[in-house]
């Protein structure tokens, strides 16, 4: 007999905000993620990705070291088929490249809803960077 059960959904989280990380932690369990690990900088959030494999990451703009922007392209080398949100204020939006190696799959700007992040943790077929 087969398990046709799929995989349980992990991600980690990347914020250089002890709040932000919490919040973004609760909302992914709200939703049935599991969060393997919390960074505060790229460097640790890295480490995280390649122990844990999750299979999503949601990451602030803001962290404690290292550039978001880095993040994305360095968490897409080592796991291609990562999912990431980067969460940004709505006052600076980052500008969003289009190549999907570098890119995120959403930007989620703050403040969201809830039902925003809901829909954000769900690929369409926007394409990266489009929420």
């Amino acid at each position: 007999m087969v398990d046709s059960t799929p995989p349980a959904s992990s991600a980690v989280v990347a914020a250089g905000d002890e709040e932000t990380r919490v919040l973004l932690r609760g909302l992914l369990r709200l939703h049935h993620f599991r969060v393997d690990g919390e960074a505060e900088g790229a460097t640790q959030c890295l480490e995280l990705i390649r122990e844990h494999h999750p299979t999503l990451l949601v990451a602030d703009v803001n962290l404690a070291e290292g550039s978001s922007s880095a993040l994305v392209g360095e968490a897409r080398r080592a796991a291609p088929q990562l999912r990431v949100i980067l969460v940004a204020p709505a006052s600076r939006p980052p500008t969003v490249t289009p190549d999907r190696e570098k890119a995120p799959d959403v930007v989620l700007l703050r403040p969201f809803r809830i039902r925003q992040f809901a829909e954000a943790l769900v690929p369409s077929a926007a394409g990266p960077g489009r929420p």
